[in-house]
């Protein structure tokens, strides 16, 4: 018995061009064939559709046939790349799968005829759902539209089964979720917790990748609860997990616990580059381990100790050294603008003007308005980033080292720290010229 099809309840996108015009020339030359994956589930969800990817009865080589230029790019899977214009769009053949013994592939592959087929392989309802657009219906073979018109996502078939086939749909459900605003079916939540050891056998940078996705999505607290909740976070991030009801001193945190503190500053930053979420999320990572309680609960070196924790952090989720050493330098300052009031001229110049300012200065708002709310110091150093031109922060030197070298010091180290002496003495302000920076050298490094 067929599956119903149903209305499609948004048209197509111009984005969608390449793919329509490949299921039309699929179409014509007499094989089945419909626009599939998330790209068909966040249209229906009134959501912004990504990439259309192809599902059909048509076999690799006749892809290859009808699509010259076309690639195989996943032959054992049916899986071929077609170039349409400045689009390359994945087209892949209906497949059965057998059992997946590594976790990550199924040991079998079958081609097959139906999209009903193809379908039982998928992950969740909401991904399995066939969109013909000659016609602009939809066939839903595993009840997928009801899914998406209660915003729940469920598995297709059994959960334990799926989660078993590739754990990284442990990680694939809480960020779709995130993602497309949807809750997790009881059942398939239960399962999230159940199955959660999975998450043991899956590579670390396919773990970093679909992490990364969260982080940067429109929902990452959202995501990162869900996490939590279900185990999977220990897992993978314990250090996260660990700042659950790690106390604070009211005084300053009257919102809670780390772990609320900080899901409060994600919920205000959605949709952020990787470097500032994860700063965002492990700014205080170090707190569960620094905590000491006195005159009050303190927190001694967490910001120290913890861009040292977020470097090796970003690397076991194998992200870019440049991502990790920026997350760490935000986290490692974040504390700095306690005192920027107190801060010489040349010390809040160098502060000021340093890279990705920008960023610490959002990380600092953020933190701000997850606490107690005081933005005096964040004003303050708006009203002196107006107020230093350019040339105030990062003047051009008053001397060289080659300058140095000419006045009769020997090359090495000292240059390094007269120079470094001398910009200082430049930001204050007691140097305007060449002639008076000499003056100044000689006086205070006479040997």
């Amino acid at each position: 018995m067929n599956p119903p099809r149903h209305p499609s309840p948004a048209p197509l996108p111009e984005a969608a061009a390449p793919a329509v015009a490949i299921v039309r020339r699929l179409a014509e030359a007499g094989h089945a064939a419909y626009l599939v994956g998330g790209a068909v589930r966040d249209l229906i969800l009134d959501l912004p559709p990504g990439d259309f990817d192809v599902a059909t009865d048509a076999s690799p080589d006749r892809l290859v046939e009808l699509f010259p230029g076309a690639k195989l790019v996943g032959a054992a899977f049916g899986v071929v790349i077609v170039p349409r214009g400045d689009a390359r769009i994945e087209a892949a053949t209906f497949r059965r799968e057998g059992a997946y013994s590594d976790g990550r592939h199924p040991d079998r592959v079958e081609f097959a005829r139906t999209p009903e087929e193809d379908s039982r392989r998928r992950d969740f309802t909401v991904n399995a759902l066939y969109l013909d657009p000659l016609d602009d219906s939809i066939l839903d073979p595993q009840d997928g539209l009801a899914d998406c018109r209660r915003r729940r996502l469920r598995t297709v078939g059994r959960p334990a089964d799926r989660f078993a086939e590739d754990g990284l749909r442990l990680l694939r459900a809480p960020r779709i979720a995130a993602q497309c605003g949807l809750t997790i079916d009881p059942g398939t939540r239960d399962a999230l917790a159940a199955c959660a050891g999975g998450l043991r056998a899956v590579a670390a940078e396919r773990v970093g990748q679909e992490f990364a996705r969260i982080l940067t999505g429109p929902d990452p607290a959202g995501g990162l609860e869900m996490l939590l909740r279900a185990g999977l976070l220990e897992i993978f991030l314990p250090e996260a997990a660990a700042m659950h009801g790690v106390p604070q001193p009211p005084e300053f945190h009257p919102e809670g616990c780390v772990w609320t503190h900080t899901m409060l500053m994600l919920r205000a930053a959605p949709s952020r580059p990787l470097h500032f979420a994860l700063a965002a999320l492990l700014h205080d990572v170090a707190k569960p381990q620094t905590m000491t309680r006195t005159d009050r609960i303190r927190f001694h070196g967490h910001a120290r100790l913890g861009a040292e924790m977020t470097l090796e952090i970003a690397s076991r989720l194998r992200f870019a050294r440049e991502i990790g050493e920026r997350a760490a330098s935000l986290v490692g300052q974040h504390l700095r603008f306690i005192d920027v009031r107190k801060m010489k001229p040349s010390t809040l110049k160098r502060f000021l003007r340093q890279p990705d300012f920008a960023d610490h200065l959002e990380l600092h708002r953020l933190d701000c308005l997850a606490s107690h709310g005081d933005l005096s110091n964040h004003a303050y150093c708006l009203e002196k980033t107006a107020e230093f031109a350019a040339e105030e922060l990062a003047p051009p030197p008053l001397l060289h080292g080659r300058d140095l070298l000419a006045m009769g010091y020997a090359a090495g180290p000292l240059l390094g720290r007269i120079l470094d002496d001398l910009e200082t003495a430049q930001l204050e302000g007691e140097l305007a010229d060449a002639e008076q920076a000499r003056a100044w050298v000689r006086a205070r490094f006479p040997d």
